[in-house]
């Protein structure tokens, strides 16, 4: 049946109204949030021994080689392990334009977490008493970061214990777990990523689920997400796990196993940027 022009207009006003109001709702939620957790490998190639990686360390480089790779991916926050000198994690920080903050190692092997928008806190360790002697090694901290729409968001960075034998590994989480009870109780949107060391077939991993986070991969990502190590990985030990609102917006979660993040096994000159791939995820705008 022909329509008039009046019915013509109206239908046709009804869908810009439409159209207009979906896009001022896209206008109005923030935009997804990049993170990428990387053991970095103390910045030095890998494998290290090769020539053209000890070139690249000392020609300085390294930082510059990261930054463009991670810049790839568009980041919003960035966690490193195994982290260098403060000065090369710094530059990357300013080639990408990011907040940098760093975690201090009870070894050799500091943390960085770098975010593209502004840390309001951070604290090295953060349990009561400070760092028992025999834990955390490697490096945990936590940091409180607003992102866009003024939504504060608590980031874990972590690198844990590395031995097959599980059981310092274990006594870490179980103190870590006791530290983020109150704001898992609470219902807070937080982070955890970096390096666990261990498998999602484990004691340990099962202690992160019990205690409510989610790994990002297994709620997903497809195929196994291997990590580790830059050539042929078999496993697969590096997280990004969520807890709190923001569990619920996990779009995208993989190891990058592409460009400089992974070996040519078929170039005996080649080197990659660490003997890990990193581990990205993507979370909707809130």
């Amino acid at each position: 049946m022909p329509i008039s022009r009046r019915q013509f207009c109206s239908t046709i006003g009804a869908g810009l109204a439409l159209a207009n109001h979906t896009l001022i709702a896209a206008d109005s939620q923030s935009p997804p949030l990049r993170v990428i957790a990387y053991n970095i490998f103390g910045l030095r190639g890998w494998p290290h021994d090769r020539p053209r990686a000890q070139q690249a360390v000392t020609q300085r480089q390294m930082a510059r080689r990261l930054a463009m790779e991670l810049a790839l991916h568009q980041p919003d926050i960035v966690n490193f392990s195994e982290s260098p000198r403060e000065e090369l994690t710094k530059e990357v920080a300013e080639i990408l334009g990011m907040n940098h903050v760093r975690f201090p190692s009870g070894g050799n092997w500091p943390g960085t977490l770098l975010s593209k928008t502004q840390v309001n806190e951070s604290q090295n360790v953060p349990v009561q008493g400070g760092r028992p002697k025999e834990l955390f090694t490697r490096h945990w901290g936590r940091a409180t970061i607003t992102l866009p729409g003024e939504e504060n968001l608590i980031v874990h960075s972590a690198h844990l214990y590395p031995t097959r034998e599980p059981t310092v590994r274990l006594k870490e989480i179980r103190a870590m777990i006791e530290s983020m009870k109150p704001d898992i109780d609470a219902g807070r949107s937080m982070l955890l990523i970096g390096d666990l060391n261990h498998g999602p077939d484990t004691e340990e991993y099962r202690l992160w689920m019990d205690a409510g986070w989610v790994d990002t991969f297994s709620a997903a990502g497809e195929g196994d997400g291997l990590t580790f190590l830059a050539d042929v990985p078999d496993r697969r030990i590096d997280y990004i796990m969520a807890c709190g609102p923001i569990a619920d917006r996990v779009l995208e979660s993989k190891p990058l196993f592409e460009g400089n993040f992974r070996l040519n096994v078929d170039d005996a000159t080649s080197f990659a940027l660490s003997d890990h791939l990193p581990q990205a995820a993507v979370f909707a705008g809130k």
